[in-house]
């Protein structure tokens, strides 16, 4: 850990969040001096604080222990690159626009790689009068199912949870060309183009 680094960043925070010192120092039951120093890059916080400290500012204690945000620049929010984490204890589905520090149930999650479907794994879309109507002969038992599908276009996203036991059974109204975005549990994310 940087402590001068780590200190501007407490101190931006702070500020940004229109706290003053005192007010941390009460929050974690230090004095301001501490945190005077800690902003000054004279010290650091306690271990057993890190925590605590972390939300106070609204971030990840490792990213108060980097002493820097970083921020996705390129990326913008650009729907087109939607990623997807989802978490293999809970089952929780979690997207951001750009690269994002993501945990749940204590794990970190990374995003995860999309492929292209092949021929034998593609889900199947029919027009039915306006809208696509979208189904899959996939196995959908508690060991081996779709768990969302989700159509992405370059503004929008739409999100189906599915179920184990359950079949795919999917309405959705027929927009511009997009892709259609599917969680197997063994498989992984798979993808397909759709254009009406």
């Amino acid at each position: 850990m940087n402590q001068v680094k780590t200190g501007e960043l407490i101190r931006k925070l702070r500020t940004d969040r229109g706290l003053t010192q005192k007010q941390i120092a009460e929050k974690l039951h230090v004095s301001n001096k501490a945190v005077s120093k800690w902003e000054c890059g004279n010290g650091c916080p306690d271990l057993s604080l890190l925590t605590a400290l972390s939300e106070i500012l609204g971030i990840e204690t490792g990213v108060l222990l980097s002493g820097k945000i970083d921020k996705n620049e390129k990326e913008k929010g650009n729907m087109k690159k939607l990623k997807f984490y989802v978490c293999k204890d809970c089952g929780n589905i979690i997207t951001a626009t750009s690269n994002a520090a993501v945990s749940c149930c204590g794990n970190k999650l990374t995003a995860l790689e999309a492929r292209k479907a092949d021929t034998s794994e593609t889900l199947t879309t029919e027009d039915i009068g306006g809208e696509w109507y979208i189904t899959s002969n996939h196995e959908m038992t508690k060991e081996h199912y779709i768990s969302f599908v989700a159509y992405v276009s370059d503004s929008c996203v739409m999100m189906f949870k599915q179920y184990p036991e359950w079949g795919i059974n999917i309405n959705l109204p027929m927009f511009r060309s997009g892709r259609l975005v599917w969680y197997c549990s063994k498989c992984g994310l798979l993808y397909q183009e759709i254009c009406p």
